[in-house]
């Protein structure tokens, strides 16, 4: 693949029929973001499946803010999470039953997670949260998402996602509403989407962005915009990670400190590690003034 396509995402429409698209390819971001997990190969192949979708997700919905994708359940995998900004950075996890590494080979996403559910949050910079929830009602992410999308959005969504641990691609089209600039062609939804159904993970992997479009979609008029770049990033910092030491409340946060001398708080996401001791405690939690009578 062209070193420019890696890493990036790229919109595109459809000159002659009211049809858009996102297609992204990921390779160090994947790679940078699973880095300290030692994920099985099975697992990090999941993962940027969940990375990809956040990101053609992220760009078609134009939002500003953080979008979270996760699956929980009850399996060898009850939880794998994935967040993209709006600065085009991601992040994501993966845990285990009992916090040991189980055996994926075979395992489809449902099978992975057991029975549970698949959340989308959006948490816009401004304004109010939103949450919906979905059943894992197909074999793979791709399926549980055009399901989602099928019963919450108007406009006719599809995704394709492919990953094997390494490297990610993904492809999303959508129909618009019908425009006077454009000629109707009202089996061009059903086209295109038979088209992308031939999409293969090699290709999507692999290949350029634009050679992907022409393959797939030479039929029709396809108008590439410039990419976008995407990368690894952890939203954790030193100021964060003490700010949370304030959910255990003044006395337990002593105790604690007590107990270990030192208390050691790991991110999961980047495996930072922040260390703090009794001046971090008093400066987080100060000494109340006592009451003159």
């Amino acid at each position: 693949m062209s070193a420019s396509n890696l890493d990036q995402i790229h919109r595109f429409v459809f000159d002659d029929c009211d049809i858009r698209g996102e297609i992204v390819t990921l390779d160090a971001t994947l790679q940078d973001a699973t880095a300290h997990q030692h994920l099985p190969v099975e697992a990090r192949a999941l993962l940027g499946e969940f990375f990809t979708a956040v990101s053609l997700m992220i760009e078609v919905l134009k939002f500003s803010g953080t979008l979270t994708l996760q699956a929980r359940g009850a399996g060898r995998v009850p939880l794998i999470m994935a967040e993209a900004t709006d600065a085009r950075t991601l992040r994501g996890i993966v845990k285990f039953a009992d916090d040991e590494i189980p055996d994926l080979h075979g395992l489809n996403l449902p099978q992975m997670i057991g029975e549970g559910v698949l959340t989308l949050t959006l948490d816009p910079a401004q304004g109010q949260r939103y949450q919906g929830v979905v059943a894992l009602e197909g074999n793979t992410l791709a399926e549980c998402l055009t399901a989602y999308f099928a019963r919450s959005e108007q406009l006719p969504t599809r995704l394709w996602l492919h990953s094997d641990g390494q490297r990610a691609g993904g492809l999303l089209l959508q129909a618009l509403p019908p425009s006077a600039e454009r000629t109707a062609r009202p089996d061009a939804w059903e086209t295109a989407e038979h088209l992308a159904e031939t999409v293969t993970a090699d290709e999507l992997c692999q290949l350029d962005h634009a050679t992907v479009l022409v393959r797939l979609f030479n039929e029709f008029e396809v108008r590439l915009f410039p990419p976008q770049e995407l990368s690894f990033k952890c939203q954790c910092s030193r100021e964060r990670s003490l700010r949370a030491l304030t959910a255990l409340g003044r006395s337990d946060a002593y105790a604690l400190l007590n107990e270990r001398d030192i208390i050691d708080i790991n991110c999961e996401f980047c495996g930072a590690e922040y260390r703090f001791g009794q001046p971090d405690l008093d400066e987080l939690f100060p000494a109340e003034n006592p009451r003159l009578h």
